[in-house]
């Protein structure tokens, strides 16, 4: 597992390897590979739809805080945290490289 920690200008994206689906408004997805289970949540999983497609940190938290009722330096605090742990988990990779 990988201890690399994300800059402001690199990009994220969703890795692959995970089927992911809607159950109840939250966000839950399964690795190919091990057969683990993760449940994002409903905000998780709305990071995880933004990441569909290459996107900073500072990207996410725009549409976060156009979205939800939150201040920006809470959303990027808390953005930035959960970005870190999905990147520890392999579920997305920073510029199109696997980190785990």
């Amino acid at each position: 597992m990988s201890k690399q920690m994300m800059n402001d200008t690199q990009k994220i994206t969703q890795n692959s390897n995970y089927i992911a689906s809607d159950m109840n408004g939250e966000k839950v997805m399964l690795d190919i590979e091990s057969g683990k289970y993760y449940n994002l949540g409903a905000i998780g999983g709305r990071i995880w739809d933004i990441s569909e497609k290459p996107v900073t940190v500072d990207e996410i938290v725009a549409v976060l805080v156009q979205e939800y009722d939150v201040a920006q330096d809470v959303c990027k605090q808390q953005v930035s945290v959960f970005v870190e742990k999905m990147l520890q988990e392999g579920l997305v990779e920073v510029n199109g490289a696997a980190v785990r």
